[in-house]
């Protein structure tokens, strides 16, 4: 079983947002077969706690215009050091680098097929792989 249609249209929409908001390290991972509860998940990350806010702000922002989508469940956005987003079909997962480091969710899901999708102005650094 792969990710459905829609979430990887709503994942690509998330991208670019998180990308219009000045996110790095923005991948997309396939987690369908693993797990049973979501289709995909989100990695981006911020520089400080008032840039995470932002671009979760702005990833909700453009998933409700394009997809009249709000998500089930938001975690994080006091710390701001993870804010996690969870749409039931994907999760978008919002981090500093600290965190992400800590974390390591690339690693953790690094036999699942990444998501491909094209952003103009996306910064990487050692996150990706």
């Amino acid at each position: 079983m792969s990710a459905t249609k829609e979430s990887i249209r709503d994942i690509k929409i998330a991208a670019a947002a998180a990308n219009e908001a000045k996110a790095t390290d923005i991948v997309a991972f396939d987690v369908s077969e693993p797990l049973a509860i979501t289709d995909a998940f989100l990695i981006a990350s911020g520089d400080n706690p008032r840039q995470v806010i932002s671009i979760a702000e702005e990833v909700e922002k453009q998933l409700y215009l394009s997809s009249q989508i709000k998500p089930r469940f938001r975690e994080g956005l006091e710390e701001a050091e993870w804010v996690l987003l969870d749409y039931g079909d994907f999760v978008v997962h919002v981090m500093d680098e600290k965190a992400r480091d800590f974390y390591a969710l690339e690693k953790l899901w690094a036999d699942c097929p990444r998501i491909e999708f094209s952003l103009e102005h996306a910064e990487s650094s050692e996150h990706a792989e």
